[in-house]
């Protein structure tokens, strides 16, 4: 039964994409109802984040996948097409929650491990804080990923007023476990619950809605752990695709429809309260799906399967190529997008924190940002104000971007520099250093002036004591009684 509803429900929301493409009807413009001052100047915000989803892994890219509530974002916004994340979770949740890129204060390299004892720095003003000043309820509902074992790196302690699911990165979505330790929290208290993770995220978040007292506006922020591996979805789900024989693929393909069905009953409840014509919606990956086994979570690597598909992207997750970076993005907010944009300018994670700082009337703190205001590029066709697009400087590897123009630097041995020209090679089939030696020698240059203006990062200092110290692993989530 609850497959046939779920069905139905997919349906129902796939009926309403046609009903809005057909109707054509034109939106309000921003500025219009800018005018008018009180909400209308401070919209809602719900920033959705899915874990390790490919890029061509969702309906209205043509996958077998069903994400029609996706798809129906997409239909009536617009689609980022040049969206660029980092190739690591950490990195790029703190560079949205900073609007600065991670090498800023250390946490370029890989992600914060469930034995790291260092978070993102305390006097970085971040995002939550900014619209928390504005006059924001701030909220976040699922994955943190930004420092565990110290409370002054929680989500509380970094302006959310309210907090609920894991603090770590991956986590098996029905034990609510990491390594053996429950990590599963409601206001930063422990919390021992039954469910799937997908649904009891999308639970909280209905909730949140539904008790919001609409005199405030409300900034949800809902990072789901899913399609992370461990590819683990309820048993209704896996039998919608059992067609898909790899189970991997099945299991991953389950966990995307089953996030899609949340953020339908979000979308729902949006509706329920009058909220949803004054509410932007953001929606994205973390980074491109996994393309090599070591991400997949699998213990017997010969057993290990990939099910992302990044489309027509080099590589996935963990690479500088733009199937780890280039994400599945797009952006809702009804009378202020027309229906069915396509965004082909570049937009990177950082940009969102000043676009929607200043949409909210917040002020975004001291230090600079990277980010740039992606408004006009999303919502009046203008070319966007990013001139480069920095995927990474770290003392492993780096790329840039500026133009069509995009390095990749690798310093591990044997150390290797590749230019691409995305204009006319997308893919990044050709490495045309060896005909372009000038721009490799610019772009090279911005990658060292980057480099020295980076903090070192945390993670290999926090190796190199590690390893000085002959200390193991383990989970180094602070004990709640001992606080």
């Amino acid at each position: 039964m609850m497959t046939r509803l779920g069905t139905l429900a997919r349906l129902l929301s796939t009926l309403a994409v046609l009903v809005t493409v057909a109707t054509g009807a034109r939106p309000v413009r921003a500025a219009d109802t800018a005018k008018t001052g009180g909400a209308a100047a401070k919209p809602n915000i719900v920033y959705i984040v899915a874990d390790d989803l490919g890029w061509k892994d969702v309906g209205f890219r043509g996958s077998d996948i069903r994400t029609p509530n996706i798809d129906q974002l997409a239909a009536q916004g617009a689609r980022l097409e040049q969206f660029y994340a980092q190739p690591f979770c950490t990195q790029t949740r703190a560079a949205l929650m900073t609007g600065r890129h991670p090498l800023r204060y250390g946490l370029q390299t890989v992600v914060i491990p469930s034995n790291g004892t260092y978070g993102l720095a305390a006097d970085e003003w971040l995002l939550p804080q900014a619209l928390g000043a504005a006059g924001y309820e701030t909220a976040i509902v699922g994955k943190w990923h930004l420092g565990h074992a110290k409370r002054e790196y929680w989500p509380k302690q970094r302006g959310f007023d309210h907090q609920y699911g894991p603090l770590l990165g991956e986590i098996d979505y029905f034990t609510h476990s990491a390594h053996g330790t429950r990590d599963w929290f409601r206001d930063e208290k422990p919390a021992k619950e039954e469910g799937y993770v997908t649904t009891l995220l999308g639970d909280d978040a209905v909730r949140l809605i539904e008790q919001h007292d609409t005199a405030k506006p409300l900034f949800l922020y809902l990072a789901f752990t899913a399609p992370h591996a461990p590819y683990q979805a309820p048993q209704e789900y896996l039998d919608e695709y059992a067609s898909i024989a790899d189970p991997s693929r099945r299991a991953y393909a389950a966990m995307i429809t089953a996030m899609d069905d949340q953020i339908g009953r979000v979308l729902g409840a949006l509706d329920a309260r009058g909220m949803r014509q004054n509410t932007i919606v953001v929606f994205h990956s973390d980074n491109g799906g996994t393309r090599s086994a070591k991400f997949t979570g699998e213990i017997d690597m010969s057993k290990a399967t990939i099910p992302c598909d990044n489309g027509p992207w080099r590589e996935g997750k963990g690479t500088l190529y733009e199937g780890g970076t280039r994400v599945v993005s797009v952006i809702d907010w009804p009378g202020h997008i027309e229906p069915g944009t396509i965004v082909d300018e570049a937009i990177q994670v950082v940009d969102m924190y000043p676009t929607l700082a200043k949409i909210a009337g917040a002020k975004s703190g001291d230090k600079p940002l990277d980010g740039v205001d992606a408004w006009p590029a999303i919502a009046e066709g203008k070319p966007s104000a990013r001139t480069e697009v920095v995927y990474n400087v770290e003392p492993m590897m780096a790329g840039i971007r500026q133009g069509s123009w995009k390095l990749v630097w690798k310093t591990m041995l044997p150390s290797k520099v590749e230019l691409f020209d995305l204009a006319s090679d997308p893919g990044e089939k050709n490495d045309v250093a060896a005909q372009h030696p000038e721009m490799v020698a610019k772009l090279e240059e911005r990658v060292q002036q980057l480099a020295r203006d980076s903090v070192p990062p945390l993670f290999l200092q926090a190796a190199l004591g590690s390893a000085m110290k002959g200390l193991a692993g383990g989970v180094a989530l602070p004990d709640p009684e001992l606080d």
